[in-house]
């Protein structure tokens, strides 16, 4: 593919859309646009539930429907066929260690909630969430919103916040969903089919007057690939999930719900460093209580959300350890709508973690404490407010700031300053926007603490994103919009040789710019067929394009063949890569180029009771590509699965 051509053909499309717009009412005919749908409501940008063609920000919003449409892939799969989103190590063994990249950044830079509070791991370095962790019949919807958002979410929302909202107890007395899902899982040269891959979930859920109740419980067991392409042993996956939650309707203002879950996963994994086979296993035992209260007022509202996360990993190998952590957030804000012109919110983020670690000294056989917990904590309190401004005239304004006090870096002051206008036509709706808007990352505190590559001067990293895109909407058939974005870093913490087989975690001197073009459509062909679309070129620096691909298109065509039937089409083409590996002959890191490579995916499902029980089937690169995800690792060639729905 012609990247020059494709690049400036966006750029065209995007300077000709206002142009082409003027002749829209002749070429669709408006007598068939009638009736306008509502728009889709979103809350990420602003914590407001406004509709998105109010927003000034390009928002994913992956809905109950889509999930439904893509049963029996996980969350980390669904998210990576979004625009401006890579998670590398989806198409691997069950088993890889995801890697976020967005925007040129890395998993430290993407922060990630569950209803609405933050979620992270203070024991891993890059202090992020891991999503293998997650259920995806546990959820109910995803917002992502990319770009600095550090104003509203704190440290981490550097290049992308990935909202989830997990389900609520239905309006019945009692509700029950049973899922199964099997499947093959197998690499490219492989051919026999043989059932490896098991997805099983059920809940109960109901509302009995004013409680109300959720219950859900998941499971997953993958075998068959071995984690490294040249081993000839399966590395297995297995993960259990558990989720509880109450809720009581105290009165029309006052309501307040209480949550608590577990998730457990046990992964085989190789030996990454001489890419063989190897008997190592990683467990990780997570468990989080929390508790949500939400007081109406006229015009307004307070809410506290309020969590504790325990983290345990112990990892099996050459060089056993054993991590601990501990984390609470609290977020606590008031929503105040003056007269559905101006909305504001006024909040106090709190939040506190440490860690701890364990691994067996050279010539000893027993556990030694390596991190200290009373060493590695640390405690943030974020004083933030957020303001919305949408007039009478198309202009549309959300800016806000936020005070970081950090217990070990002090004082840090982030905004962000977003308009955008709106101007309704005949056929829909032009939007024009633009942002400007700082972040910060501070240092994991692995990376502060760890005995050996562990630095304690380091200073976070300071992001600066600039935006600007426009958006066309046709009412009930379309809607395309182009971003383009320049993103920059200072005080980039890498992980540097220091000569003599020395490394340690430093902040990098340069500077970093990336910046690219999100392109994406949605096209309502006819009641029946939908075409749903997107593209990101990426430009980053040689020091930070590690398996970044420099252009990534989704597509997806959608078919109701009829009621009961559903189809789609999916594909996805990733740009050749460059990526890294340490050469244990020469002792030295090498870089090695991935080719590009094109998938393409089925999914059907069909009602045989409706509302009641479907069956589903998809199939996972069709045409069997041979690629790598991972230089060294196993890729995923054609695979089958196939499902039911059982809902009462």
């Amino acid at each position: 593919m012609n990247k020059q051509t494709f690049i400036f053909g966006m750029l065209c499309f995007g300077i000709s859309l206002i142009g082409f717009t003027q002749q829209l009412p002749i070429a669709i005919g408006m007598d068939s646009l009638k009736i306008q749908q509502l728009g889709e409501v979103v809350v990420s940008d602003s914590k407001f539930k406004l509709k998105q063609e109010l927003s000034g920000k390009v928002i994913t919003k992956i809905t109950q429907q889509d999930l439904q449409q893509a049963q029996g892939k996980t969350i980390a799969q669904i998210i990576n066929e979004t625009a401006g989103i890579e998670i590398n190590g989806t198409k691997s063994n069950a088993a890889q260690n995801l890697s976020y990249f967005v925007r040129g950044g890395r998993n430290r830079q993407v922060l990630i909630l569950i209803d609405g509070i933050a979620v992270t791991d203070a024991s891993q370095i890059a202090n992020d969430y891991d999503l293998r962790l997650l259920n995806a019949d546990q959820v109910e919807s995803i917002e992502i919103l990319k770009g600095a958002s550090s104003t509203l979410y704190g440290s981490g929302a550097a290049t992308a916040v990935i909202n989830i909202k997990l389900k609520d107890a239905s309006k019945k007395p009692i509700s029950a969903n049973f899922k199964s899902v099997m499947g093959s899982n197998q690499s490219q040269n492989e051919n026999d089919y043989t059932i490896e891959n098991f997805m099983n979930s059920a809940s109960v859920n109901g509302t009995l007057n004013k409680f109300n109740y959720l219950a859900s419980f998941g499971h997953q067991f993958t075998n068959g690939l071995s984690a490294v392409s040249n081993g000839t042993e399966a590395d297995a996956f297995n993960s259990i999930n558990g989720n509880l939650k109450l809720g009581y309707q105290f009165s029309e203002a006052f309501k307040i719900t209480v949550y608590g879950s577990f998730d457990k996963i046990k992964a085989d994994f190789d030996d990454g460093f001489m890419f063989a086979d190897a008997d190592n296993l990683l467990t990780t035992d997570q468990y989080r209580i929390g508790i949500a209260q939400d007081y109406n007022y006229k015009n307004g509202s307070i809410t506290l959300n309020a969590a504790f996360n325990s983290v345990k990993r112990e990892i099996e190998s050459s060089f056993p350890t054993q991590f601990k952590s501990e984390g609470f957030v609290a977020d606590l804000f008031n929503k105040y709508n003056f007269n559905d012109k101006f909305y504001t919110v006024l909040g106090l983020n709190v939040q506190d973690n440490k860690m701890e670690s364990f691994s067996i000294p050279f010539g000893s056989t027993n556990f030694e404490q390596s991190i200290n917990p009373d060493n590695a904590s640390f405690t943030i309190i974020d004083p933030y407010t957020n303001v919305v401004y949408v007039s009478d005239f198309g202009l549309n304004i959300n800016a806000g700031m936020r005070l970081n006090n950090h217990s070990e870096y002090g004082s840090h002051l982030v905004y962000s300053v977003n308009p955008s206008f709106k101007k309704d036509v005949s056929f829909g709706y032009i939007k024009g926007l633009a942002s400007y808007s700082t972040a910060y990352i501070t240092p994991s505190l692995f990376q502060l603490f760890e005995p050996s590559f562990g630095n304690v001067d380091l200073q976070p990293e300071e992001n600066t994103t600039f935006e600007i895109g426009a958006e066309v909407n046709i009412k009930d058939k379309a809607t395309f919009n182009l971003v383009y974005f320049n993103r920059n870093e200072t005080n980039f913490i890498d992980f540097v040789d220091l000569g003599s087989f020395v490394f340690q975690y430093n902040n990098v001197e340069d500077s970093f710019t990336a910046s690219g073009i999100e392109f994406t459509a949605n096209y309502k062909v006819s009641n029946k067929l939908k075409l749903n679309t997107n593209a990101t070129y990426t430009k980053v620096e040689d020091d930070l394009n590690l398996r970044i691909p420099e252009l990534k298109i989704n597509a997806r065509l959608d078919y109701q063949l009829k009621e009961s039937t559903f189809l789609s089409l999916s594909y996805q083409y990733n740009d050749d890569r460059e990526d890294a590996f340490f050469n244990n002959t020469t002792f030295e890191s090498e870089t090695v180029n991935l080719k590009s490579y094109s998938l393409l995916d089925f999914y059907v499902s069909h009602s045989i009771i409706k509302n009641r029980m479907t069956l589903f089937t998809n199939i996972t690169n069709i045409l069997n590509a041979d690629y790598q995800e991972l230089y060294g690792y196993t890729t995923k060639g054609r695979n089958v699965n196939i499902g039911f729905n059982l809902s009462f």
